[in-house]
């Protein structure tokens, strides 16, 4: 999966002289938090976001932003007094691994997608992962979630892939996650079905625990040291 499948081709931009007036009107009207700042020749030069209005404002002036008075005092501040610059970008052959991991790394809920001219070519956010995962995990399909508890050996995925689809049911993804055991792996399956009653007692029946997915969390894993 890569960033140039899933950004955001059209990419409201502002220059580095926009007024911060039009720049919070326009994250409004498109209902974004991010804009990027380029050059007459599309070259990224940095990115504005709500987060650098809000630090550039007072909340007093936040509050009432719409008043003569406080459009008055905030007319001569620009993107170049706020944005960003050299923001942390990624270029359209990452992976939205990658960038998902960057984004934890980083704290930020978009990137600025260039080439390796500096040119912007897209955005994406934290909302264009969640999209493409949702599609490829299957999980816009009606179904269910089951969580199994398998030995870490080869063969152990199969048999359960071979146990679901010997019911003719259908998958819609298969995740696996390490356990704190070092020796066992939490399997996450999406059937795109509701009735599961009888596969669950049939994995049950050859041994594997079944998992609740809404009591798994990632403090159960080991800590990195």
């Amino acid at each position: 999966m890569f960033v140039d499948k899933s950004m955001i081709k059209k990419v409201v931009t502002i220059g580095r002289d926009t007024g911060i007036i039009e720049i919070k009107s326009l994250m409004k009207e498109y209902g974004i938090r991010h804009l990027p700042v380029v050059d007459k020749n599309s070259n990224l030069i940095g990115i504005v976001t709500d987060r650098d209005i809000r630090s550039a404002m007072p909340s007093i002036l936040l509050d009432d932003f719409d008043s003569a008075e406080v459009r008055g005092k905030l007319a001569g501040l620009t993107a170049k007094d706020i944005m960003t610059k050299e923001p942390t970008t990624v270029s359209p052959t990452y992976t939205l691994q990658d960038v998902l991991l960057l984004m934890q790394d980083k704290k930020v809920g978009a990137f600025p997608v260039v080439d390796k001219d500096g040119k912007l070519k897209g955005i994406i956010s934290i909302r264009d992962l969640m999209r493409a995962f949702i599609n490829v995990l299957g999980i816009g399909e009606p179904g269910t979630l089951l969580g199994i508890l398998a030995e870490q050996k080869v063969g152990e995925m199969k048999k359960i892939v071979d146990a679901v689809t010997e019911e003719n049911i259908s998958f819609g993804s298969i995740l696996v996650a390490r356990y704190w055991d070092d020796s066992k792996r939490a399997l996450f399956i999406y059937l795109l079905t509701n009735n599961v009653g009888k596969i669950k007692r049939k994995l049950t029946g050859m041994g594997y625990k079944l998992i609740d997915p809404m009591e798994w969390y990632i403090d159960q894993l080991p800590k990195n040291e």
